[in-house]
């Protein structure tokens, strides 16, 4: 097998820290002194200066609108505020451990629909990928769930949750297709703001955290959860299949469990590392082919082009065959 290209390297790289850095968002959630519709609010409201600079200062054509907003963003945008909702939502209404396993079936949705919308069915080794990933999660998160009828309503809250994650994930790899990394999340981070400051006002009592302590973890929050973790998402979607791009993800479960146990004390056992194990070794199996995704980029796609932001990037290749305060039994954050 032919080794793989350096930018598809880069990519699954950058998605991986990605993963890391949003599975760190448990750390700080458990935290900040607020609660949990108003962390997800200053997750994003602190973000956007960050963001904003970060778009601000990217090469692009002088005909190019700076800050021009274009629909996928936004979309994407509305999707990630509609994760972070139900996500609070599955939380509040069903235990951690079965909030965590339906709402990391996010990958299973974004195989779906290239299966049904695109028609273009992953190779069987994604396939096989997919259910070691999705064994290893179990093992790693699930020795706690269980099905109560009563908690049936946030156990479809958890399953919508991965829904409205896919729908942000693949809206984000449509809107590399015109758009650098740095505007799309400056303007998905911002309708996400929007949304999330409406229902904040509604829902919470109170916005402002109490201690400086409270603060620091929500400018943790926003800092690496958001600006890295999800900017590195969007930056590696430029050149990864989004198929085992979703997959990559997987690593947020393994990120939080390790987080878990390195700085709060949480306990780690032998089947969770086994658990751990298998995620790694159903990436493995399911890694894009250099050989197909050569096949299938033989023109000038292959190369770095610039997009309308000027910034130079691997153009994205097709779908192809190839966050709360928890109880303390959980090891896992959410994105």
């Amino acid at each position: 097998m032919k080794a793989a290209s350096p930018g598809l390297v880069a990519g699954i790289c950058a998605l991986a820290l990605g993963a890391f850095a949003m599975g760190a968002s448990v750390l700080f959630v458990r935290q900040a002194d607020v609660g949990p519709f108003a962390s997800a609010f200053w997750r994003v409201a602190l973000a956007l200066p960050v963001l904003a600079a970060w778009a601000a200062l990217t090469p692009r054509p002088a005909t190019t609108a700076r800050f021009r907003l274009d629909r996928m963003s936004v979309i994407s945008g509305l999707f990630f505020a509609g994760d972070l909702i139900c996500w609070h939502l599955a939380i509040l209404g069903t235990s951690v451990a079965n909030a965590t396993v339906l709402a990391t079936t996010s990958p299973v949705w974004v195989t779906l629909f290239a299966v049904l919308a695109l028609g273009e069915p992953p190779r069987r080794a994604v396939w096989l990928g997919l259910g070691l990933c999705l064994a290893g999660a179990l093992v790693l998160v699930g020795q706690s769930a269980r099905f109560d009828p009563h908690h049936l309503p946030g156990d479809t809250a958890g399953l919508v949750t991965a829904m409205f994650f896919a729908g942000y994930f693949l809206a984000v790899r449509r809107a590399r297709l015109s758009r650098g990394a740095a505007t799309i999340m400056l303007i998905s981070t911002a309708t996400t703001t929007v949304v999330l400051g409406g229902v904040a006002l509604a829902l919470e009592p109170r916005l402002l955290p109490a201690s400086a302590a409270g603060l620091a973890a929500l400018v943790a929050l926003a800092l690496v959860s958001q600006v890295a973790g999800q900017g590195l998402m969007a930056i590696g979607l430029a050149a990864v299949p989004p198929v085992f791009g979703a997959l990559v993800f997987f690593l947020e479960v393994v990120s939080a469990a390790l987080l878990g146990w390195l700085f709060l004390s949480e306990p780690l056992s032998a089947l969770q590392v086994l658990g751990g194990g298998v995620i790694l070794l159903g990436l493995m199996v399911a890694r894009p082919r250099a050989a197909h995704r050569k096949a299938r980029h033989h023109d000038a796609r292959d190369h770095d082009t610039p997009d309308q932001d000027g910034a130079t990037c691997l153009a994205p290749a097709p779908i192809t065959s190839d966050k709360t305060p928890s109880p303390p039994d959980t090891r896992i954050g959410r994105h």
